[in-house]
């Protein structure tokens, strides 16, 4: 049967003609909170192994061209730009996410968005406008796209869409064109299994890298006269997605991660360290730990890692450092970590559950419990936990202030922090190359 596609411009009008002043309050203080969550993505991301293949793609295959790149004093052509920032954006896992896509909406255009914001010097208003922008039509793009499949194809597969719109927005296109662009974007867009990455952790993680050069190079093409008709999101079947634009906003609804490994690790990492901090008890002390959880999370990893990656894609490795630590930031998952012999005892301590009530609710809530049996026979129960930073926890600035500080504390100085904080939050009308370019200077 033939597809219907039904176009009513209501997407691309949202895409090429929202501005600033048309929204919320709340979406515009959110878009600020967003920018600073990404940036601290793509300043730790700078300091691993996904960047520096990425800076060294970009070096090899994409070099000619004057646009900077977070992280490095090295300049490209857009393409490489997008390259070596794409390999950053997910490279540690810091990055916020929406439960019902359940994946990283913000890390799948960033690169994109920022590249060509910097290529077309844009404000940083300008590149706050594009941010929602992106946010809006990836997440519905990723709704979408899952129920069509009916197959978890995560962040890479909607975020080639919302890297063609952002790139189309900020270098102008027509209506025609951008159409053609999130055709061309959606059509090659790559079928991330993340299921498999979950299972069988490495750099391949959520693709984010493989759909931002897809929907950048939808975007090239569509300027060299390719063309391509027809998208997910313009089946009559979708519509609702679609007329929600400039009156529902999903930003409002993203989640944002205190800790450096996937989301569904962090309920058991935070009732681990709360309990710990409640009962000032020290590892040596653990003789068993049961994690009570929804049950794709009990398939993520267990293996002790022998890569940041696996010790990401994780469940075991990040319990096991919260409760040796306290916490998991970059320190507990960069490779001179993962020989912590302390931490590998106490992974094999610990016994993961599924628990049916809590897979109920699943993705809608992600909850989790554990018990910790001491050695003298004491046993804590935590409560049930949600991850911190869910949406009705409603993140604001002070919050992702606090998180700014905490995560890039071991890469930059006091005031390095308290300078990048105030260009993020003080000035919408600078160049948002101004904000870029004072990192790098660091």
């Amino acid at each position: 049967m033939k597809i219907k596609f039904q176009n009513n411009h209501i997407i691309e009008k949202f895409i090429l003609t929202t501005k600033w002043e048309d929204f919320p309050k709340e979406v515009q203080d959110r878009a600020v909170v967003c920018s600073i969550d990404l940036l601290i993505a793509l300043i730790l991301g700078s300091h691993g192994k996904q960047f520096r293949v990425g800076t060294s793609m970009a070096r090899n295959y994409y070099k000619s061209g004057n646009t900077p790149v977070v992280g490095t004093k090295e300049k490209f052509g857009l393409l490489g730009a997008i390259v070596a920032m794409s390999h950053a954006s997910n490279s540690f896992d810091i990055d916020d996410g929406h439960n019902m896509i359940k994946g990283h909406p913000g890390t799948s255009f960033i690169a994109g968005l920022l590249a060509s914001a910097l290529k077309e010097n844009l404000t940083y208003r300008e590149y706050l406008t594009t941010l929602v922008i992106s946010y809006e039509i990836s997440i519905r793009a990723g709704l979408a796209i899952q129920n069509y499949y009916n197959f978890l194809h995560s962040t890479g597969t909607y975020g080639a869409v919302g890297t063609a719109a952002a790139i189309a927005r900020n270098m102008h296109f027509t209506e025609r064109q951008l159409n053609t662009a999130l055709s061309i974007a959606e059509f090659h867009a790559p079928l991330t299994p993340v299921m498999h990455s979950v299972e069988y952790p490495s750099m391949n993680k959520d693709g984010v890298p493989f759909g931002a050069l897809v929907g950048a190079e939808a975007a090239l093409e569509t300027l060299e006269g390719s063309t391509g008709v027809g998208y997910v999101l313009e089946l009559p079947e979708y519509q609702t997605l679609v007329n929600s634009l400039g009156k529902e906003y999903e930003i409002l609804n993203l989640y944002f991660k205190p800790y450096t490994c996937c989301r569904w690790a962090h309920q058991p990492v935070k009732a681990c360290i709360d309990l710990k901090e409640a009962n000032k008890f020290e590892s040596s002390d653990v003789a068993c730990v049961k994690v009570h959880t929804f049950e794709p999370a009990a398939r993520l990893s267990k293996i002790i890692p022998e890569s940041t990656d696996e010790a990401q894609y994780n469940i075991a490795w990040p319990v096991a450092s919260a409760i040796v630590h306290g916490d998991v930031g970059i320190n507990e998952v960069l490779e001179p970590a993962l020989n912590n012999k302390e931490v590998q005892n106490v992974m094999s301590k610990l016994e993961f559950v599924v628990d049916s009530d809590l897979d109920a609710k699943f993705p809608a809530k992600r909850q989790a419990w554990v018990e910790v049996e001491l050695k003298d026979g004491t046993v804590l129960t935590s409560d049930i936990y949600e991850a911190p930073g869910e949406k009705e926890d409603h993140v604001d600035l002070n919050w992702i202030t606090l998180k700014f500080m905490k995560r890039t504390k071991p890469v930059l100085s006091e005031s390095q922090q308290k300078n990048l904080l105030r260009l993020l939050t003080e000035n919408l009308d600078i160049p948002v190359a101004k904000i870029v370019n004072t990192l790098n200077d660091f």
